[in-house]
C-alpha cells in the first residue's frame, strides 16, 4: 500500500540552492533539537555559514524555514513508511503493525526527542501560521491512513459500516499518538513495542 498519495495540503515551497540547503539542514537540526521559538535566524546563518541576507533572499521568513523543515521531515518519514509496507506481509492486520514497527524504527534513528509535529504544534497554535496546516494535516493524513488500513482488516461486510471503521482507525492512531509522546518524554521505555502489542489486541477483537 503506497502512503505517497491524498495529501491534505500542498504547502508553498521554494527552490533549493546549496546555501539554502545548508541553512535549512542547520534549521531542521537546531529546530528538533532546541525548539522553534528558542532559535533565531542568526543562529541559523551562523550554524550553516550563510548570511541573513542570503537566508531571507532565499526564504522570505523565518517562517517559511519552519515550514520547510516540517514538510521536508514528513516526505522522509512518508517515504521511509512506504518502503516498510511496501516489504511487508500481505496479511492486512500486519500492515497496521507495521506502521508500528516504522514508528520505532525511525525514532530510534530520527526522533530521540519525539514526534516534530507534535513538538512543533506546542508552540505554534495560530491557524494562521504557514506551518500550522502543514502540522494538522499530517496528523490528518496519519488518520486517514489508520482508516484505510482497518477497512482492509475488517471483513467486507463489516468495512462498509464507515462508522466500524472509523473506530478501530481512531483507537489504532490514539495508541500511535500516545507512543510518539510517551517515547518523546521518556516515560518508559519502549512505547512503541507496548503500543504495538495493545493494537495487535485490538485487531484480535476485530478479526
Amino acid at each position: 500500500m503506497s502512503t505517497s498519495a491524498n495529501r491534505n495540503s500542498v504547502p508553498r515551497r521554494i527552490a533549493m540552492t546549496p546555501g539554502a540547503r545548508r541553512a535549512l539542514d542547520a534549521a531542521s537540526r537546531l529546530f528538533y533539537e532546541h525548539g522553534i521559538h528558542a532559535v533565531g535566524v542568526d543562529r541559523i546563518a551562523a550554524e550553516a555559514g550563510v548570511t541573513k541576507k542570503t537566508l531571507y533572499d532565499r526564504f522570505g521568513s523565518k517562517e517559511q524555514i519552519v515550514v520547510e523543515y516540517l514538510t521536508g521531515r514528513d516526505e522522509r518519514w512518508r517515504a521511509f513508511l512506504d518502503e516498510r509496507l511496501a516489504a511487508a506481509p500481505p496479511a492486512p492486520a500486519e500492515h497496521v503493525l507495521t506502521v508500528f514497527d516504522a514508528s520505532r524504527a525511525w525514532a530510534e534513528a530520527n526522533g530521540a526527542r519525539g514526534c516534530s509535529m507534535i513538538n512543533a504544534h506546542a508552540e505554534i497554535d495560530d491557524p494562521r501560521h504557514p506551518a500550522y496546516a502543514v502540522i494538522t494535516a499530517q496528523k490528518a493524513w496519519m488518520l486517514e491512513l489508520f482508516t484505510s488500513l482497518a477497512r482492509e482488516v475488517l471483513a467486507p461486510g463489516e468495512a462498509t459500516a464507515s462508522e466500524t471503521a472509523d473506530r478501530l482507525a481512531r483507537t489504532l492512531m490514539l495508541l500511535h499518538e500516545g507512543a510518539l509522546v510517551a517515547h518523546g518524554l521518556g516515560v518508559f521505555p519502549d512505547a512503541f513495542g507496548l503500543a504495538r502489542d495493545q493494537a495487535r489486541e485490538v485487531l484480535d477483537t476485530y478479526a
